[in-house]
């Protein structure tokens, strides 16, 4: 069916910088709203940032300003950019994105990756 597989990230000192890759493939005819989701131990998933297929971004509080997410849709990939980062960001980061099917055009279904551990050193 789909596939999203995230990459980029790792372990970094506090006020460095990762950045982090979603590539889609499969029966993809269409990526439409995509986003980067992450979740800590204890804690519930949450949103970081999305965007439209069209470019528009919105982001959580406590990354605007330091995070920035885009997209190429020719490559059906998705990014983001993580700078200053602070020991609070260390979480599972998720891709998630919303497809639709190139077997059936009028449908679209979420999909998940299966996340990249990012970790901030303080």
């Amino acid at each position: 069916q789909v596939q999203l597989v995230e990459s980029g990230g790792g372990l970094v000192q506090a006020g460095g910088s990762l950045r982090l890759s979603c590539a889609a493939s499969g029966s993809v005819f269409r990526l439409n709203r995509m986003g980067w989701y992450r979740q800590a131990p204890g804690k519930q998933r949450e949103l970081v940032a999305g965007i439209t297929i069209g470019g528009s971004a919105n982001y959580a509080d406590s990354v605007k300003g330091r995070f920035t997410i885009s997209r190429d849709n020719t490559k059906n990939t998705m990014y983001l950019e993580m700078n200053s980062l602070k020991h609070e960001d260390t979480s599972v980061y998720y891709c998630n994105a919303v497809v639709t099917l190139t077997y059936d055009t009028l449908t679209s279904r979420t999909y998940w990756g299966q996340g990249t551990q990012v970790t901030v050193s303080s």
